[in-house]
C-alpha cells in the first residue's frame, strides 16, 4: 500500500496525537510536539488573569495591593488610594491590553484591589469583571472594546452584596452572571443585581476548616440551563432559579481535593448537536492531597495527584471514569482546542497553589483527546524554558494559538533570591495542528454569516487547498474564557450539525450549518467559528449568537 503525500501527513498527525507509544517511521515534522514561541519579555505585569475579546484584543490583570508594577500609567496618571496596603499612591499600572496582531500592549488602569477575582463576557462583548481583596472585594468592574485608544476599566464600588474573592462566575442564558462562593462565602448572587445573596449549604459542607479546598469551584452550564458545581471532592447540580439542589453526584472516587489552594483544573467536554441528546461530560485533572497545604507551609512538599476523572452528567446514573496523566500536575490550566481536544499546561509536580507552596515546575504541555481509546489519549508536547507557577494563567486565542503568561508565587514582585523568580513575560504554544505541513488541508473562511440565530441556517465559505472529503469537515463555536487560578471559567464548545456542502470548485467550498439549538446550549454572546478538516483547524472567525 502506498500513500500521496497529504495522506503520509494525515497519518503522521493521526499517530503523533493518538499512539505515542508506537513506533512511526514516516520522516519526522518540525511541529509534531507543537512551538513555543516568546512574544513579549517583559508587560510590566504578571498576567494573573485573562480574557480574550471579541477585537482580538486581550485584557490582563494582577493585583494592585503589593507595590509597583514595572510599568508607568500614561499621562502622568496615578492612582490614589488611602486603602492600599502598600502604597498610597501609585503611578503604575496593573492591567494591560495585548493586542494580538500587532504584539503590542498599552497600560490600563484599576482603581481597587482585583485580586484573585473573576469574570465573565456579557452578550455585548463587555467584560465584566467581579471582586477581588480589601477595597475590591464588593465591586464590579467592566471593560468594553473599542476602535481607539482611550478604552479603560470602569469600575461600580459597593455593588456586590457579598465579598467576593475567590468566586468563580459563570454566563447564564438569560444573560445574567451568577458569580458563586469566596473566602468563607457560602451562597452566590447575581450580576444585574435583582434579588440580593442565596445561601448554599453546599458550600459550606465542602469547606475544609484545614486547607478550604472549596475556593474557585468549577461551574458549567448543561443543556437543561441548570449549573453544575464542583468543590473539594463534591458536586451537585443547581437550579439557580429556584435555589434549589436538584441533585448530588458521586464523590470523585480518589477523594483528592480539586479546588484551591489543592487546584486542579476542570472542562466540560464539548457538546455536540448531532447526536440528538446531548450528553454533557465534565473532565477533572489535577489536584493535591489532604493536607498539602499546611505540609507546604513547613517546607515539606507532597506530591500532587496525577489522575483525571471523567463524569456524564446527562446519564441516568453517573458515575466517575479514572484515568491518569503522564506525571503528576497542580495549578494546571485546561482549555478546550478547536479539534474539540484538550491542552493540559502550566503548574508543578508537588506543593499547592499558594504563596512559595509549590514545587517542581512541569513545562511540558499535554494533549487529551477525549474521543480516543484510553490507551491513546495522552500526548505530551514539547517543553517551555519558563516555569508557570502560582498565578499564572492561559487562553486559547482566534488563530489556534495558547497565550500563556504569569507566574508569581510572592506576595510582592520578586526576581531574585527566590525559587521561581516573578514572570512578567508572554509566550504562545502552536499545537501540532499549526505546523506548517498541513497548510495543504488547513481551511481557510472566507465569508460567513456572523449571526447564528438559535436553530437557523447559516452558511459559511472557506477555501482549502486539498479537499479530503465531506465526511471529514466540521464546524463549531468556542467561547472563550475568564481563565485564573487554573479554571477558565465560561468556557465551552458546541460543535454544530451541518445540512450541506457545495463545492464551487476544487478549492471553494461553502457548508449550511444549523446555529446552537439554544441559550442554554450557547448563551447569547460572542464565540468563535472553527472550520475543521481532517482535525486541522482554520483561523477562528468571531460570530454572534442569540
Amino acid at each position: 500500500m502506498t500513500f500521496n503525500k497529504t495522506e503520509l501527513l494525515l497519518l503522521s498527525f493521526f499517530f503523533t496525537l493518538h499512539s505515542p507509544a508506537i513506533s512511526w517511521t514516516t520522516p519526522s515534522y518540525a511541529g509534531r510536539q507543537g512551538e513555543w514561541c516568546l512574544l513579549q519579555s517583559n508587560i510590566g505585569i504578571t498576567a494573573m488573569h485573562m480574557q480574550l475579546l471579541h477585537d482580538d484584543k486581550v485584557v490582563i490583570f494582577d493585583r494592585t495591593d503589593f507595590g509597583k508594577s514595572n510599568i508607568s500609567l500614561p499621562g502622568g496618571r496615578c492612582r490614589n488610594d488611602n486603602k492600599d496596603m502598600a502604597l498610597g499612591v501609585d503611578c503604575t499600572a496593573h492591567s494591560i491590553l495585548y493586542d494580538i496582531a500587532t504584539n503590542s500592549y498599552r497600560a490600563l488602569m484599576v482603581q481597587t484591589d482585583t485580586w484573585c477575582s473573576s469574570g465573565a463576557v456579557v452578550s455585548n462583548g463587555t467584560l465584566v469583571q467581579t471582586g477581588g481583596y480589601n477595597d475590591g472585594d464588593h465591586v464590579i468592574r467592566t471593560f468594553t472594546p473599542c476602535f481607539n485608544e482611550i478604552c479603560d476599566w470602569t469600575e461600580f464600588k459597593n455593588y456586590l452584596s457579598q465579598r467576593r474573592w475567590y468566586a468563580s462566575d459563570h454566563i447564564l442564558p438569560d444573560g445574567r452572571i451568577i458569580i458563586v462562593g469566596g473566602r468563607r462565602q457560602f451562597n452566590y448572587e447575581f450580576y444585574p443585581s435583582l434579588s440580593g445573596t442565596f445561601k448554599l449549604k453546599f458550600l459550606r459542607e465542602t469547606y475544609d476548616h484545614r486547607d478550604e479546598n472549596n475556593l474557585y469551584p468549577f461551574l458549567h452550564l448543561l443543556p437543561d440551563g441548570n449549573l453544575f458545581i464542583f468543590a473539594n471532592t463534591r458536586s451537585i447540580l443547581l437550579d439557580y432559579n429556584q435555589n434549589r439542589v436538584i441533585r448530588e453526584f458521586p464523590r470523585i472516587p480518589d477523594d483528592v481535593p480539586r479546588n484551591y489552594p489543592s487546584t486542579g483544573s476542570s472542562v466540560l467536554l464539548p457538546l455536540d448537536e448531532n447526536n440528538g441528546r446531548i450528553e454533557a461530560e465534565v473532565l477533572i485533572c489535577g489536584g493535591a492531597r489532604r493536607g498539602s497545604f499546611q505540609r507546604a507551609a513547613r517546607g515539606h512538599f507532597l506530591p500532587a495527584t496525577s489522575t483525571c476523572g471523567r463524569l456524564v452528567i446527562t446519564d441516568q446514573n453517573p458515575s466517575w471514569v479514572m484515568e491518569t496523566m503522564p506525571t503528576s500536575r497542580v495549578m494546571s490550566d485546561m482549555l478546550l482546542l478547536p479539534t474539540g481536544d484538550v491542552i493540559i499546561i502550566n503548574g508543578g509536580r508537588s506543593g499547592t497553589a499558594g504563596y512559595d507552596s509549590g514545587r517542581d515546575p512541569v513545562t511540558t504541555p499535554v494533549i487529551y483527546r477525549p474521543s480516543e481509546h484510553p490507551d491513546w489519549r495522552f500526548s505530551t508536547m514539547s517543553p517551555s524554558s519558563t516555569p508557570r507557577m502560582y498565578h499564572s494563567s492561559a487562553i486559547l486565542l482566534t488563530d489556534g494559538r495558547v497565550l500563556v503568561g504569569g507566574s508569581n508565587p510572592h506576595p510582592a514582585y520578586s526576581f531574585t533570591g527566590v525559587v521561581f523568580p516573578t514572570d512578567l513575560s508572554l509566550e504562545a504554544f502552536s499545537p501540532p495542528y499549526l505546523s506548517e505541513e498541513y497548510t495543504s488541508i488547513r481551511p481557510r473562511i472566507l465569508s460567513l454569516d456572523q449571526t447564528l440565530g438559535y436553530g437557523k441556517k447559516f452558511s459559511v465559505s472557506f477555501h482549502v487547498d486539498e479537499y479530503l472529503s465531506d465526511s471529514v469537515l466540521s464546524v463549531r463555536i468556542v467561547a472563550p474564557s475568564f481563565t485564573t487560578h487554573s479554571f477558565a471559567m465560561n468556557q465551552r464548545m458546541v460543535v454544530l450539525r451541518i445540512i450541506s456542502i457545495t463545492h464551487e470548485s476544487s478549492d471553494m467550498h461553502t457548508l449550511s450549518a444549523v446555529g446552537p439549538s439554544t441559550a442554554e446550549i450557547a448563551p447569547a454572546g460572542y464565540y468563535l467559528l472553527f472550520v475543521l478538516h481532517g482535525d486541522i483547524p482554520s483561523t477562528g472567525a468571531w460570530v454572534k449568537t442569540g
